[in-house]
């Protein structure tokens, strides 16, 4: 069987880095994408490629793109673009470690940035990932199946209260010490293998959920972003992107899960405006920090692009332009550190988690 990937919010995406002109609610009016750019151009999440294809096309033969992905699959359809395309560098990581990356490859100053987070089509859609509770296959759930722990392994060892912490954090599911228990209780008699396993645990757990949605949804969300610590690695990768951006030079993120996206507008928002954080000092309005970035809004998915790809609903894209303003080094020390609380506190042992 053929899997496909249906690149959500294609156009807009890369509008945003390659449109001078661009602004979410012109865009929204007048929907076209033309032109072509130079630079350095980065796609931290390649996927299938959707987005990185289209921006080549837009990209000058002196420009240049740098792919990323850590799924092993991915990475040999981007060696295939690079072999067919000089203009395309590929990186075999997480884009957690992006800084490392950039720095090794010399980039320099970056034009624009694209990140479609979270998990892609042919990911679902193979069973042997292990992503889906609608297929059979084996519980593993790495976007990097070579190394790490498999959803099997840890799900072998972990405590109920590690366990439950990750279900309601990651998952925001309300049933979360249900959950956590049924799986370690189950565990005492028979390991779960397959995907259909905790599946129909968790179902027989959950016995209402919203319209529409399959019980195991919010345990299966929570788990694979545990293990592939998507969380921690966009914290990395936020303020290292800032710090590379050139004048001018765009971000643009697409997110589908709330934890990311509430991530993403308070950084982007903070960064919009540094000053916030000091209005209630006595420091006149000239000596305030300056924008680091400008908003140039939100983009949600089409009604049309919703019906005709359902896994779109839910994207939310969001875009900022760097500003000339030099980032003080205390705020992004700042920045980092409170990103990273936000990504990492469930990873706290137990006895030291506070309460928010």
């Amino acid at each position: 069987m053929t899997l496909v990937h249906r690149s959500v919010l294609l156009e807009p995406t890369v509008a945003a880095l390659v449109d001078p002109s661009f602004e979410a609610r012109r865009w929204a009016q007048n929907p076209t994408l033309h032109g072509q750019v130079d630079g350095v151009y980065v796609d931290c999440t390649f996927g299938r490629g959707g987005h990185s294809r289209l921006l080549l096309s837009h990209l000058s033969p002196q420009g240049r793109l740098i792919v990323i992905d850590k799924d092993p699959q991915a990475i040999a359809v981007a060696q295939e673009l690079a072999a067919q395309d000089s203009r395309v560098t590929v990186v075999h990581s997480g884009f957690g470690d992006l800084a490392q990356a950039l720095d090794e490859l010399d980039a320099g100053p970056l034009q624009g940035v694209m990140m479609d987070l979270g998990i892609s089509s042919p990911q679902i859609d193979d069973a042997q990932r292990g992503f889906s509770f609608m297929r059979e296959g084996p519980l593993d759930m790495r976007m990097d199946t070579s190394g790490g722990l498999t959803a099997e392994q840890w799900l072998a060892d972990v405590s109920v209260e590690d366990l439950k912490e990750v279900i309601a954090e990651y998952g925001e599911e309300r049933f979360a010490f249900q959950i956590a228990k049924a799986i370690v209780d189950r565990r005492q008699s028979r390991p779960l293998h397959t995907t259909r396993d905790l599946a129909e645990l968790v179902a027989g757990v959950v016995r209402t959920r919203e319209k529409g949605q399959h019980p195991a949804t919010r345990t299966f969300q929570a788990i694979r972003i545990y293990l592939n610590r998507e969380l921690e690695e966009l914290a990395h990768a936020l303020p290292s992107i800032l710090s590379r951006l050139a004048t001018g030079g765009r971000l643009a993120v697409i997110a589908f899960h709330s934890l990311e996206d509430r991530m993403v507008k308070q950084f982007m928002s903070a960064a919009a405006r540094p000053a916030q954080e000091q209005s209630r000092l006595p420091i006149l309005e000239k000596d305030l920090p300056q924008p680091l970035v400008q908003s140039l809004g939100r983009i949600l998915p089409t009604d049309e692009e919703s019906s005709d790809n359902p896994r779109a609903r839910s994207a939310v894209l969001r875009v900022v332009q760097r500003t000339a303003t030099p980032i003080p080094q205390d705020w992004m020390r700042s920045a980092s550190d409170r990103l990273l609380q936000q990504a990492a506190y469930r990873r706290q042992p137990a006895g030291k988690r506070g309460r928010r």
